[in-house]
């Protein structure tokens, strides 16, 4: 999405001349092979147009994070006195030296720029594949994603020219190879949705989600069970200013009518009409044909509508390339005067798959909106320790899933079992190989690794930042999609439930005159911890047929985190 005009560039010298001006080069980024999962199908078509994505290197980057540091604190004087979106920029915007130098860049090759965020540290140029090959030192090819039978433009190595080493930070989409392999959850077909029995709200866990038909080993939960679960009120949010983005990609949107029948059903408490407002970055679509809504975003809306009572929900539908959406989508929001207070997203990629300078760009982007006060909360991911739905048997180490491994986002992990809840076998978790262990989970993960000892040695970066941060129930979900009921599982139902905890708590917050929860780590791993129950069971073994990854045990983990809310607990924290 175009949100500003940053850089009008219209020199024509390039274009008389027919290619790019020589400058000398130097690689910046390169993959050593092909990715797993990917197979070279051959050399991309020359006049093929690539939109590329140039991130400028930001002048303060430090500044901003340390910034976010000290407002997210809950035992420093300044915690809870967010930033303004011009005390961001300030922080996220390049130098002028950058500016100009990047600007005579592109002018002396005919290019035109348009920035796609407010600071104007990432920008988008058109260039076709012939083109973008001189003027990167690259070598732009089609790559089948062998699993998905999808094909992308990828180049394994490009290059910047040397005198704007320092200047330009990344060009996006080059080597990164993540089509394909997002999070999503696993559904299951019940039956038409005119068979689905009404649940009855109660205090009672059992009572509550062991109701009439329901499978005793593995219930089918629904929101009164989750409400029940885990001290969830029912009473309505108050604060209308308030309010839950819940961020889809790819175009992925809910559908209004299904969300309609899911309320009747399962929260007949409440208005049945209640419904959602819609955002489009993109180009996302938002056609209402009920064939067409997106089992994820489905899943999302209605469960974020569905226990998070009365606050204003926006579904967030993000068109274009993922995971380059994930830029415009941080771009659009950081642009809003008022973004949303809880962003919940159930998008993710394995971190191997994602350059490193376009993960780094992307997590300082949520720094931005944490220090905006904004709480980033995003599933774990559905592969174990093996990655995002890959062959388990391939693992020859742990693979970390991305945006999970940013010490900046909320982490949410899944369990199952009521009404004593364990690590579902499923749920993601590990430790970044892109991002050091931030000092807010030094004390729980330094005792976590003295439980773990030797084992696991070499399949894992110790001193990464460990994920998930928190946990919440994921397995059989009732939704419906399409008219009829389905059963999902997954991360993906996780990360909703506890934005919805958040965004109700947010509510709470806002009505006794204090500010909304913002950047949510610093809090949990101190004051926090007891705001949770411990998960002391269960396991994400994953990789070498199933017999490497992690347990659950006392404290943090890398499957559960924290454990799993417990809302009154957390309103005590919080002096409400």
């Amino acid at each position: 999405m175009v949100l500003a005009c940053y850089l009008t560039l219209t020199a024509l010298s390039a274009l008389v001349l027919g290619k790019p001006l020589a400058r000398s080069l130097q690689v910046h980024e390169f993959q050593e092979t092909v990715p797993t999962g990917y197979k070279l199908v051959g050399p991309a078509s020359s006049d093929k147009v690539l939109s590329l994505r140039i991130g400028l290197v930001q002048n303060n980057v430090n500044g901003l994070v340390d910034a976010l540091y000290n407002i997210s604190a809950p035992t420093s004087v300044d915690y809870g006195k967010y930033l303004s979106q011009a005390e961001v920029n300030a922080y996220m915007a390049p130098t002028s030296e950058t500016v100009s130098a990047v600007n005579s860049w592109l002018s002396e090759n005919g290019l035109n720029a348009t920035a796609i965020s407010s600071a104007g540290d990432w920008l988008a140029i058109n260039v076709p594949v012939s083109m973008a090959n001189d003027l990167l030192g690259a070598n732009f090819s089609v790559y089948l994603q062998t699993r998905t039978g999808e094909q992308i433009v990828r180049t394994l190595s490009y290059s910047i020219p040397t005198d704007l080493n320092g200047h330009i930070d990344f060009v996006h989409p080059t080597i990164t190879f993540a089509g394909g392999s997002r999070s999503s959850p696993v559904v299951q077909y019940i039956g038409s949705a005119d068979a689905i029995r009404n649940a009855s709200p109660s205090a009672n866990v059992t009572a509550a989600c062991y109701l009439e038909n329901t499978p005793v080993s593995d219930p089918w939960v629904f929101p009164t069970c989750i409400q029940a679960l885990y001290g969830i009120p029912a009473t309505p949010a108050t604060v209308t200013s308030n309010y839950l983005g819940v961020v889809e990609y790819e175009g992925n949107w809910a559908n209004r009518d299904d969300l309609k029948a899911f309320l009747g059903e399962f929260r007949p408490d409440m208005n049945s009409s209640t419904t959602y407002a819609f955002q489009s970055i993109d180009n996302g679509t938002d056609s209402q044909n009920i064939t067409e809504a997106g089992a994820e975003a489905d899943l999302d809306i209605e469960y974020t509508v569905g226990l998070a009572t009365g606050v204003p929900v926006t579904l967030i539908s993000t068109g274009g390339e993922f995971p380059g959406a994930l830029l415009d989508a941080a771009a659009t929001l950081l642009n809003e005067s008022s973004p949303p207070q809880v962003l919940s997203s159930s998008w993710g990629y394995n971190e191997d798959q994602v350059s490193k300078k376009f993960a780094y760009a992307l997590c300082n982007a949520y720094a931005g909106l944490g220090a905006r006060g904004v709480s980033i909360i995003y599933s774990s991911g559905d592969g174990g320790v093996s990655g995002n739905h890959y062959p388990e048997e391939t693992c020859t180490s742990f693979v970390p899933q991305f945006p999970s491994g940013c010490p900046f986002v909320t982490s949410v992990g899944a369990t199952t079992g009521l009404p004593t809840e364990s690590a579902a076998s499923f749920t993601s978790g590990g430790f970044s190989n892109y991002w050091s262990r931030p000092a807010y989970q030094d004390t729980a993960v330094t005792e976590y690794l003295s439980i773990l000892g030797s084992n696991n040695t070499g399949l894992y970066n110790a001193s990464g930042r460990g994920f998930p941060d928190i946990s919440a129930y994921g397995v059989n979900f009732e939704t419906i999609g399409m008219g009829d009921l389905l059963l999902a599982s997954g991360t993906s139902c996780a990360a909703p439930t506890f934005a919805s905890i958040v965004a109700l708590l947010n509510d709470r917050l806002l009505a006794a005159g204090k500010p909304v929860l913002g950047f949510l780590n610093p809090l949990l791993y101190s004051k926090g911890v007891s705001g949770f129950t411990d998960i002391l069971t269960g396991n994400n073994l994953a990789c070498a047929n199933y017999t490497t990854g992690f347990y659950a045990t006392q404290g943090w983990d890398p499957l559960t985190g924290l454990g799993t809310p417990i809302f009154p607990n957390l309103q005590e924290i919080l002096g409400l």
